[in-house]
């Protein structure tokens, strides 16, 4: 991973509001096999302290770092994480000189 893209996901994740959308969307990817990993933006308005045009501020913010995708089901917005990109920041991290 080029640090562009690195800057760009942590950028994305130094939002509190935005790391707390984020959690909660990998949450529920993790614990939900009879929805295929998918959250319902709906879901977490409820859940959530801040307002519907906020979120989706964030939701673009997240799209727009690659760790998350969002897809239309009739009215509703569903939003992934991007489990690859999980994977290239983990091992980024975990980097050790030695």
């Amino acid at each position: 991973m080029d640090t562009n893209k690195a800057a760009k996901i942590f950028k994305a994740l130094s939002n509190p509001n935005r790391l707390e959308l984020y959690l909660k969307i990998a949450e529920a990817n993790e614990s939900s096999f009879e929805t295929k990993g998918e959250c319902f933006v709906y879901d977490m308005i409820n859940s959530l302290s801040i307002g519907a045009p906020t979120i989706s501020h964030h939701i673009k913010e997240l799209v727009n770092a690659d760790l998350i995708s969002t897809e239309k089901k009739g009215k509703f917005l569903i939003c992934k994480v991007n489990e690859e990109l999980i994977e290239e920041v983990s091992k980024l991290i975990s980097f050790q000189r030695g």
